[in-house]
């Protein structure tokens, strides 16, 4: 008999609206509440439970892919009101795991298409302010990881990304990568990165925009930083933005800048063979650079031995026909030097 009355299975849209109902009591329940303490257990175990039912919608298991329509219906549903909103503002109340299942969900729900639109960027056009929350996420050691990533995702949206490379969270990001929690640094690291790598025409503009400040940021406290691995990402993420062709205006203005190459110049000089090398990439730009300022040429021409004689054995530890060429080719453009009256 009991079977007869097993209850229906819950749609994706009834689980979003569970979700919700019970997000709505995390957010107004007192955690030092006492008297209504096996209640409150109750729910959070609930919302545990549930978050895992749509994570699993979205992601599927070992038996079952994700079924789209599924998916959309879900996605629909969650950004229809302002669910987004208490997942982010209840998160630090949640345990551990319900955390990881909602970061999770977050981060899925970035990439999934309902009518082929990325309705979630719709959705944090119009509550852009949620980027403020999960950019200061860093200042909590607790929600910085989860925080971080929601944050990740949702500067998949070039919008997005414009509101957080313009606003006042980009100047703490140099303070989060030295951040003594190797784990949240390495994460905020991974952040500015991809804030500055992919959407390449709204890099170009900030860089552009922003030149002064972000690059005396970058240079005193991520290239002179005392710490090694600051260092070392440092240099690998500023080549990889100057040989970027999006930023051939930036690129041609750091690499006329005195300043600039002296840095690079004793990164050359590093013990580390990958900081040197990452070095390497960028001071070429220096040397290539056809219409180098006269102060440029005279501390070439003035280092020039120096800089022959750490090239003439410097190579990667693997074969690379590339970097010869390039060694090759700063090699005459150093030997060739006139000094120039400045």
């Amino acid at each position: 008999m009991k079977g007869l009355f097993k209850s229906k299975p819950k749609t994706p849209v009834d689980l979003v609206r569970q979700t919700r109902d019970l997000l709505i009591f995390v957010d107004s329940s007192n955690s030092s509440s006492s008297s209504k303490d096996s209640k409150r257990d109750e729910k959070f175990a609930t919302l545990s439970k549930v978050l895992r039912e749509l994570k699993q919608i979205l992601y599927g298991n070992s038996e079952a892919e994700p079924v789209a329509e599924a998916c959309a219906q879900l996605t629909q549903e969650f950004f229809k009101q302002n669910t987004l909103r208490l997942f982010i503002i209840c998160l630090p109340k949640l345990n551990l795991e319900a955390r990881k299942d909602a970061t999770q969900i977050v981060a899925n729900l970035q990439r999934q298409q309902v009518h082929s639109r990325l309705i979630a960027c719709d959705y944090l056009e119009k509550n852009i302010d949620l980027m403020d929350i999960l950019a200061s996420g860093y200042e909590n050691p607790d929600m910085a990881l989860h925080y971080g990533a929601m944050l990740r995702e949702c500067i998949r949206h070039q919008s997005v990304a414009r509101y957080v490379l313009e606003s006042q969270h980009m100047k703490k990001f140099f303070d989060f990568i030295q951040l003594p929690n190797f784990d949240i640094a390495a994460d905020a690291a991974a952040t500015f990165k991809e804030l500055l790598t992919r959407h390449k025409s709204t890099v170009a503009e900030f860089l552009s925009k922003n030149y002064d400040w972000f690059f005396a940021e970058y240079n005193s406290k991520l290239l002179e930083s005392p710490n090694y691995i600051t260092r070392r990402q440092a240099i690998k993420l500023l080549g990889d933005m100057l040989l970027d062709r999006s930023n051939s205006a930036v690129m041609t203005r750091y690499a006329s800048s005195v300043d600039n190459l002296r840095i690079l110049m004793n990164l050359l000089r590093e013990s580390s063979k990958s900081i040197q090398i990452e070095a390497f990439h960028v001071f070429k730009l220096f040397a290539a650079n056809q219409h180098k300022p006269a102060d440029i040429v005279s501390i070439l021409v003035a280092n020039r031995s120096k800089l022959l004689r750490l090239f003439a054995d410097f190579k990667p530890d693997k074969e690379d026909e590339q970097f010869e060429a390039d060694k090759a080719q700063v090699v005459r453009e150093i030997a060739g030097l006139e000094p120039r009256e400045t």
